[in-house]
């Protein structure tokens, strides 16, 4: 007989130690970002910079950009500490604390080439933070919890990203940005207490043997693969609608419905964020049942049909109960789509090679919203507000086919990962 307290399929794995080091590792990777870009920018702008100045700034986000290029030296080098993962964790979150705290005695008015070399180090340490703890969260996680793990990844990461970004931004008003920058480099600190207790994956792979098999053994892994071309076409059409429609989201609020900034922060911020949060979190705990592949077509269908509640709010004009519910439904499904996504990403990788074909992937994953999200004004000036939803709407079902024609080799992955 069972006991009353037997936990739900659902929510047991939500217990896993792994599950929580993931958790406090989604923190650590979101919080560096707003210190290099908005932040960065807020305090260029309450100390005088010129616009110009602000503008060149833009360039220290390229290592996230450009992270894949030095991925295999994390694959091939193995720190005396910590093993593969855990080691270069640990590396670029101490090095992330000292970037952080030198920045806090910089200033962007008298010594802004200064303040430009800190920032770049932070953002390429953060980056290579991004790396590693991609690759330690594949290895790590079983595939029954990859779902859940990118939900509370995401769930980390956002938090974060408000605690470096729109809460730094009130700190500054009362302790200065010095005190800011310090205060957010102790926990930046304290995330390296998760990393000490963060368990080893179970399978140790053996890392390559050389330079030249971490550079090209990753592509030669992936490529030798069945339909490989294809899962590459898959991952860059999976979230295309959904990134199409995000394009103008804030604009076509604004100036397309006519809904005030203040109203605007409070409902498509405020609510969004929740409901990406929600829906992640509801997405990976009914993957542990769903699946991979089944996860991936539901969610996606959903994900899918929200664009058309942004549709309807531009067919019915000014709504705020409308309003709310497009965001809430276009967020939470998103998050469930995310989800899928991410365990997608993580299925598709070797674990001897992890770190590069995982950096590989989401730079690949990205390129269809890099090219899509530029023609997006071009097409709302053209044939209006609700007629540019409804392609949105058309642009998610190519990758929603393509997932169904792949269903055979999703199966064999969700079986093999």
């Amino acid at each position: 007989m069972k006991s009353k307290l037997d936990i739900s399929p659902y929510l047991k794995v939500f217990t896993s130690r792994r599950i929580a080091v993931i958790t406090f590792l989604g923190f650590s990777s979101g919080l560096p970002l707003a210190l290099t870009g908005g932040t960065l920018q807020a305090w260029m702008a309450v100390s005088g910079v010129d616009l110009r100045t602000i503008g060149i700034f833009a360039l220290i986000g390229l290592p996230y950009t450009l992270k894949f290029f030095w991925s295999p030296l994390m694959d091939r080098f193995v720190p005396p500490w910590l093993g593969r993962r855990r080691g270069w964790i640990l590396i670029t979150q101490l090095s992330l604390v000292i970037g952080i705290a030198a920045m806090a005695f910089s200033s962007p008015q008298h010594a802004p080439l200064f303040l430009a070399a800190l920032a770049l180090i932070v953002a390429f340490m953060s980056a290579s933070q991004d790396i590693v703890i991609d690759a330690y969260r594949t290895d790590v996680l079983r595939e029954q919890e990859r779902g859940v793990g990118a939900a509370v990844f995401v769930m980390g990461y956002r938090i974060a990203t408000l605690v470096s970004g729109a809460l730094a931004l009130v700190l500054s008003d009362h302790i200065g940005w010095q005190n800011t920058y310090l205060l957010i480099a102790g926990v930046m600190a304290m995330g390296m207490l998760p990393t000490l207790l963060a368990p080893e994956p179970a399978e140790q792979a053996i890392p390559p043997k050389s330079m030249k098999e971490a550079v090209w053994g990753p592509m030669t892994d992936y490529f030798s693969r069945n339909s490989a071309w294809l899962l590459l076409l898959l991952i860059i059409l999976y979230k295309l609608g959904d990134a199409y429609a995000g394009a103008l989201t804030t604009a076509f609020l604004i100036r397309g419905i006519g809904f005030s900034v203040s109203e605007v922060g409070a409902i498509n911020k405020g609510l969004g964020f929740a409901s990406l949060i929600i829906g992640a979190m509801l997405g990976g705990a009914l993957m542990v049942r769903l699946r991979l592949f089944r996860s991936l077509l539901i969610f996606g269908i959903l994900q899918a049909v929200s664009n058309l509640s942004f549709m309807a709010l531009a067919w019915f004009g000014k709504s705020y109960g409308l309003l709310v519910f497009a965001v809430a439904f276009e967020n939470f499904t998103g998050g469930m789509g995310t989800a899928a996504f991410v365990s997608l990403l993580m299925a598709m990788c070797n674990h001897r090679y992890t770190a590069t074909q995982y950096a590989f992937l989401s730079s690949f994953a990205a390129l269809g919203r890099i090219f899509i999200s530029p023609t997006s004004g071009f097409l709302v000036e053209s044939i209006g507000w609700t007629s540019f939803f409804f392609v949105t709407f058309l642009t998610a079902l190519p990758g929603l086919l393509l997932l169904w024609w792949l269903r055979n080799v999703l199966y064999n992955l969700q079986e093999t990962g």
